[in-house]
């Protein structure tokens, strides 16, 4: 990491920058999609519409509009984050799909060294939502090369034992990981030997112990 980064992510204008935008699309998102799931039940019972026709795009958008809520909670998640830990640099970090505790056939995950034992590498796994395909079609093996090429550098903030914000340099497409507690016994390790500190800054940042 360059002696340049700030003390902690949310300090680097362009970081806070960044947060706007993915807070700006919540909040579009918030209001359009139940505008669109109304303006879609509206036209089916209508006369001139067809039922069929509408019908899809209902369901897509009231289920857009239930999951919207999450956004909201995952933004606000994130700059918990960048608030209290600095930018690292990573340079084309192992990853894969399934395989490791937790990850279902599909999953794909990243490794990160444990900031108490750099020669000890943590799995991460991006959980689904919408954002995630982005990084799905990236990370893991058979990617083809330009992709690859797109995530051969990545930031991260946070502590990968317990959660953090993954980003391309910018940085842009943030994005939400979490360690689950229902991963095993490598969650609860991680917990028993975290120092103190490291426990608390992250329970400052938000995160669930």
């Amino acid at each position: 990491m360059s002696a340049s980064h700030p003390p902690t992510a949310w300090d680097d204008p362009d970081s806070r920058s960044a947060w706007t935008k993915l807070f700006t699309w919540a909040v579009l998102g918030q209001v359009l999609w139940p505008l669109i799931c109304v303006g879609t039940l509206l036209l089916i019972v209508g006369p001139e519409w067809p039922v069929w026709l509408c019908f899809v795009p209902l369901l897509y958008s009231a289920y857009r509009t239930v999951l919207q809520y999450r956004y909201f909670t995952e933004a606000f998640q994130i700059r918990r984050i960048l608030r209290e830990y600095a930018w690292q640099v990573f340079a084309t970090p192992e990853s894969g799909i399934g395989g490791v505790p937790g990850a279902k056939s599909g999953d794909v995950w990243l490794k990160l060294p444990n900031p108490e034992r750099s020669d000890d590498l943590v799995a991460m796994i991006l959980h689904g939502h919408v954002r995630s395909p982005w990084w799905r079609r990236r990370l893991g093996p058979g990617v083809k090369p330009q992709r690859k090429a797109q995530v051969a550098e990545i930031w991260f903030a946070g502590d990968v034992r317990f959660a953090g914000v993954l980003a391309v340099p910018g940085p842009g497409r943030l994005f939400l990981l979490y360690q689950r507690p229902d991963n095993g016994p490598r969650f609860r390790r991680d917990v028993h030997e975290a120092a103190d500190e490291a426990l608390h800054r992250a329970r400052r940042a938000g995160v669930r112990i």
